[in-house]
């Protein structure tokens, strides 16, 4: 038992100081100083009775004594009854997870230092591998490429959408998760090789294709040119690299003679806010952007002001990356396309647009997520991501779990809902923004 009592050594305190900052000496003075697992005798089993009888805690605080009693208990169960060998550490970071679930909001939570690693990585855009997006069957399991980036080494190797994977580098992952081959086996030093073994609907036998990997910035953004000097950008999340992505799409569409401009936010899930703040400010005249509200108080309002996008504050906080230079304003016609699943930064972007008058929109009722999460790294490499505000549009508006209404309501056809995959020309939201751009 002696190397199990390392794992409760402190286990609580750490969480506790790690977390919240100061709380060492209230911890300390509320008895969380050891947790090892040991066998309670009876005036410790009074104790816990004791404990849990008392209520003189004030509403909302947290009795320290009362959880360090309870979880050697629980801990003391765990070593005389569960049949199986415990993970110590999945235990550990499950105390975590569960003080953050306790606060009962979907949006904060726990990240274990992997996640939180795997978390930076996707906001920043940017990752080492070959390019290509894959999926799963959780029936089958059969995982098939379903997007291959232009310019990256899948694209440059050859490797296709509708390829299923089996193999990697000579093993057999047609049984594993997704998530772990893509983690494991495929992102991996820049520079090096990977072959991927796939199996091609049009090919009767197996393909290997040999990948060199290399630092791929994610492609947040896709443009093409319609008809009558129409452009069209889609917007599939909002990273770090999305503004730059989206700031690219409508320069090579104003050189192939864009006029218009539809922007496709549907089943865009939000992502970082900066980005659509970004696209905000460069699409729009000087004035407000977006106003959030803190706990204590403080507003923060974004806004451009003599040629640049800032941040001010009602408290003098400093926002590092701000200001910077934005002497842009497009005007020209703009329809945005918006859906059920348009959600948070994407409702940043639509809701300012609305405001100024400045887009159609076209679809139906947005999500509406109107609060911010901040993440807060700790100190062994987890984070923690919690609600810290509420946004509002320019105007004012509240949208959190009211959403975004359309200008011109459009449901998507039954006929494409159940068809799954369409083009722009059969879509009938995507036409309906052509006719209004085109009145």
């Amino acid at each position: 038992m002696e190397s199990k009592s390392k794992f409760w050594h402190g286990v609580l305190v750490g969480a506790l100081v790690t977390v919240f900052g100061g709380l060492l000496v209230i911890g300390a003075s509320s008895g969380i100083l050891m947790l090892g697992r040991r066998t309670l005798n009876v005036e410790q089993q009074q104790q816990i009775q004791t404990v849990e009888s008392e209520t003189d805690m004030e509403k909302g605080e947290l009795d320290y004594q009362k959880i360090n009693v309870k979880l050697e208990l629980l801990n003391q169960k765990v070593g005389e009854a569960f049949y199986f060998e415990p993970d110590e550490k999945n235990m550990e970071e499950g105390i975590y997870a569960g003080l953050m679930a306790g606060l009962g909001d979907p949006y904060s939570g726990y990240y274990t230092p992997e996640e939180y690693a795997d978390l930076m990585e996707d906001t920043q855009g940017v990752y080492c591998g070959i390019g290509a997006m894959i999926s799963q069957n959780l029936e089958t399991k059969v995982m098939t490429v379903i997007r291959v980036f232009e310019g990256s080494p899948a694209a440059e190797a050859g490797l296709l959408a509708g390829d299923m994977i089996f193999k990697i580098d000579g093993k057999d992952v047609s049984q594993e998760n997704v998530d772990l081959v893509v983690k494991n086996y495929v992102k991996g030093k820049e520079g090096t090789d990977v072959v991927v073994t796939v199996l091609r609907p049009s090919a009767s036998d197996y393909i290997d294709i040999t990948m060199t990997r290399r630092n791929i910035e994610v492609p947040t953004v896709e443009h093409k040119m319609l008809e009558d000097g129409i452009g069209y950008v889609l917007i599939t999340q909002f990273e770090m690299v999305t503004a730059d992505q989206f700031k690219a799409a409508v320069k090579d569409l104003q050189d192939q003679g864009m006029k218009k401009l539809m922007i496709d936010l549907r089943s865009n899930p939000g992502g970082v806010v900066d980005g659509a703040v970004s696209i905000a400010a460069f699409l729009l005249p000087e004035g407000d952007i977006l106003r959030t509200e803190y706990k204590n108080g403080q507003e923060d309002v974004y806004r451009t002001k003599d040629k640049k996008l800032r941040v001010d504050t009602t408290t003098g906080s400093k926002f590092p990356q701000y200001p910077v230079l934005d002497e842009d304003e497009l005007d020209i016609p703009i329809a945005i396309l918006v859906n059920g699943n348009s959600a948070s930064a994407s409702e940043i972007l639509a809701g300012a647009m609305k405001d100024y008058k400045r887009a159609t929109l076209v679809g139906t009722k947005t999500f509406g997520k109107g609060i911010v999460q901040n993440v807060y790294p700790l100190r062994d490499g987890s984070a923690i991501k919690l609600t810290v505000a509420k946004y509002f549009t320019p105007s004012g508006y509240d949208l959190h779990e009211k959403g975004i209404e359309p200008d011109v309501e459009v449901e998507l056809s039954d006929e494409l809902i159940a068809k799954g995959y369409y083009s722009l020309e059969e879509d009938n939201q995507v036409q309906k923004a052509i006719e209004i751009l085109n009145e």
